[in-house]
């Protein structure tokens, strides 16, 4: 077989594993959930699985053990759900994540859908039973891969998607977990 010939054939090879093969998969990533306590983690509650979706990024929420009722859902900055000492002395659950995910400094709790933190999600709401499970849509997250090493929070409270109660009166932090 001619060099040509042979050229040829392996880039035609390529050609057609490549259609074969179908279209990329979409970015992906796992949080498995734990309880915040003033020690660090606790408890497994459950995992929240992030997809790149259509209207924005998807999540997948298989949780268990949460108290019933609304409970506010944000990406934290941080990689980390230990807990740190906050500035008055005391130690946060889950203080480590730091604060809400916001890289324009926008500096406001203005929801899903508003201007402000780009960590804003849809609050959840925990059933009697202490379960949750479903799919909540994060709208202005674009590429999921961009938010691996952030960390998922649930507030013990609901959420405002306002600063009035401070940050939208979701209190403090029950669970959290690590995107990897």
């Amino acid at each position: 077989m001619s060099r040509s010939l042979r050229s040829m054939t392996i880039f035609a090879l390529a050609i057609g594993a490549a259609a074969l093969a179908g279209p990329a998969l979409a970015a992906s990533l796992h949080a498995q959930m734990a309880l915040a306590t003033a020690s660090g983690p606790g408890g497994d509650v459950g995992f929240i699985d992030v997809a790149d979706g259509p209207g924005g990024a998807t999540f997948s929420l298989h949780l268990h053990g949460l108290p019933p009722g609304p409970h506010g859902f944000h990406l934290h900055e941080n990689s980390s759900c230990a807990a740190a000492l906050s500035k008055e002395g005391a130690m946060t659950p889950a203080g480590a994540a730091g604060g809400h995910l916001d890289p324009a400094a926008t500096g406001m709790h203005m929801g899903p859908n508003g201007a402000g933190h780009l960590g804003d999600l849809p609050l959840i709401v925990v059933s009697t039973d202490g379960t949750v499970s479903g799919t909540v849509t994060g709208p202005r997250l674009k590429d999921v891969s961009t938010l691996k090493g952030r960390t998922l929070m649930i507030h013990a409270g609901g959420d405002t998607y306002s600063d009035t109660p401070p940050r939208g009166g979701g209190g403090a932090r029950i669970a959290c977990g690590v995107l990897d």
